[in-house]
């Protein structure tokens, strides 16, 4: 896809009333209606997608959540983190969260005393609820609301982290993707984890991803109360708010051999392909997509242009750091002049393989005991997959297509052996289209 947004007038910036931020650990953006799903619905999502931008291809360097967490806290240009420099410009940001681990990290060092924190603990559960208003995600959507009634807080910052911890909406949710001929989904609360083999029941992974779905649903409903109260609510009183939402890392529900939590750090792109939408407060860029390549330290650099006055009207698209390009660059430009810097590829680094996404391919490295690799006469496994056609990596051309598989698996290979330099920074072949 051509990541260059199609040319209609640009609305006139405006400073936002505020800034609602809500990272999702373990949201697939395969899952989204905005991102190609028919079957889940999320109507909440497709309507702020209808006032934003979908960023196409986001893509996390790292499987850890707490990596991406901390690239989306990316630094302004004066070195502070984007909480701290809200707090400095006088937005009095405050963070609503489900994890103590996240509300520990996410206010550590220059952000500690800059922002507060709210936290509602996701906790394990067996059973699952019998009302919207008792599931985690309720829970947190009530306290994050409070805050912003409150008044107090121009950035307000919701990290949802229970999709690991617990799926609990009601069993409405999950029937409503049942149908007649069906077995029933799984009951209860717990997310799995477990391989799936040729003695798996499909039935099993088809019930797993029904609760998910559902899961989902609740997810969606519950954030609408939330863009409802920055859009119609007492905080809207004094003008639009811009909303950021992005995916922290996906969940395998079974394409690639593992369904849930604990499984291997495969990266891909069910793992490492995240939603990402960003309503403007002053309408720019409105249902609109952006195509390029981006990684969560772009969406923190823009936040912090957002906050911090001054810095938001660049004259050019910010480069991508020619020595360090797994940092951030600003895509305030998007929302200026329509133009944005471009990346060639992300380099994903996880602890079981690692991989290389460029515009036209996900090249996938398998560490540990592989097949020898007949091009190279050592033992590895490249997987090789066409983007954006195959969008779900089920189908590995990797041995017809030697001249692309070849290269791309020995820059994985220095990067898996610690030189992430080269891995970012070499030439790709030609035959990559770069």
């Amino acid at each position: 896809m051509d990541p260059t947004p199609n040319p209609i007038d640009i609305p006139t910036a405006a400073q936002p009333a505020g800034l609602l931020v809500v990272t999702i650990d373990r949201l697939p953006a395969w899952l989204l209606a905005a991102y190609g799903a028919t079957w889940v619905a999320t109507p909440a999502l497709d309507s702020l997608a209808a006032r934003g931008v979908v960023f196409d291809r986001v893509i996390t360097p790292s499987i850890a959540a707490r990596d991406t967490l901390h690239d989306l806290l990316a630094t302004s240009p004066d070195g502070q983190t984007v909480l701290a420099a809200a707090a400095a410009s006088g937005w009095r940001p405050v963070v609503v969260t489900d994890d103590a681990a996240v509300a520990a990290d996410m206010t550590a060092g220059d952000a500690g005393p800059a922002a507060s924190v709210r936290l509602v603990e996701a906790v394990a559960k067996e059973t699952v609820e019998n009302d919207d208003t008792q599931t985690t995600i309720a829970r947190l959507v009530d306290a994050a609301l409070d805050v912003i009634a409150s008044k107090e807080h121009r950035l307000v910052w919701c990290h949802v982290g229970s999709l690991d911890v617990a799926w609990d909406a009601p069993e409405r949710h999950r029937d409503r993707y049942v149908d007649p001929e069906d077995p029933p989904p799984p009951s209860g609360a717990r997310v799995p984890g477990f391989a799936v083999n040729a003695d798996t029941d499909p039935d099993l992974v088809v019930g797993i991803r029904q609760v998910f779905a559902g899961q989902v649903t609740l997810l969606d409903s519950q954030l609408g109360r939330l863009f409802d109260a920055v859009r119609k609510g007492k905080a809207a009183v004094a003008g639009q708010w811009a909303v950021l939402v992005v995916g922290v890392r996906g969940l395998p529900l079974g394409l690639h051999g593992w369904v849930g939590i604990g499984g291997r750090d495969l990266p891909y792109g069910e793992l490492v392909h995240v939603p990402a939408i960003f309503a403007d407060a002053a309408g720019r860029m409105a249902a609109q997509r952006y195509g390029g390549l981006v990684v969560p330290a772009d969406l923190g650099c823009t936040l912090a242009d957002l906050v911090s006055p001054g810095t938001a009207s660049l004259p050019q698209p910010t480069a991508v750091d020619a020595l360090a390009p797994w940092r951030g660059a600003s895509l305030a430009g998007l929302f200026e002049h329509w133009s944005a810097p471009v990346r060639d590829r992300v380099i994903v680094a996880g602890t079981d393989g690692a991989a290389i996404v460029t515009p036209e391919w996900h090249g996938l490295l398998e560490t540990g005991a592989a097949p020898a690799d007949v091009n190279h006469g050592h033992e590895r496994r490249i997987r090789l997959f066409a983007k954006p056609d195959d969008f779900y990596e089920l189908a590995d051309v990797a041995n017809r297509c030697a001249d692309v598989a070849g290269p791309l698996g020995d820059l994985l290979e220095r990067a898996c052996a610690g030189d992430r330099g080269a891995a970012w920074l070499a030439p790709l072949p030609e035959a990559t289209g770069a």
